[in-house]
């Protein structure tokens, strides 16, 4: 039918246990596969850092994932263009903007704290 579904790609730049999404040495590998989906475009990297009271603490983390987006995207596949980068929350997004974020969470900011 032609159908197409744009996909975004989740980083785990930290390694850690809880997130099962892409570590970013896998990444490279991931994307021709990816590629050679023809209904799939993938056009987003998302990554969450860990939490912290200093915002520039997530820097480096958004940095990577803004350069790994531009490497991934230099690779000759046609559904690959990641064009968005999904990072930062209401604590951190600021830093996120600055690092090339084009989208991103502000649910606390909006609605406050969750209830327990």
């Amino acid at each position: 039918m032609g159908l197409t579904r744009a996909v975004l790609s989740e980083v785990n730049l930290e390694g850690a246990a809880a997130k099962v999404w892409f570590l970013p040495y896998e990444l490279d590998g991931a994307m021709p596969s990816l590629g050679a989906l023809p209904h799939v475009v993938v056009k987003e990297l998302v990554e969450i850092p860990p939490h912290t009271k200093d915002p520039e603490q997530a820097r480096s983390n958004f940095r990577r994932l803004r350069e790994s987006a531009l490497a991934l995207t230099a690779q000759p596949i046609s559904t690959i263009s990641l064009k968005e980068l999904s990072m930062g929350m209401s604590n951190d997004y600021q830093v996120a903007v600055e690092e090339g974020a084009t989208m991103v969470r502000l649910g606390k900011a909006i609605f406050g704290a969750r209830r327990a």
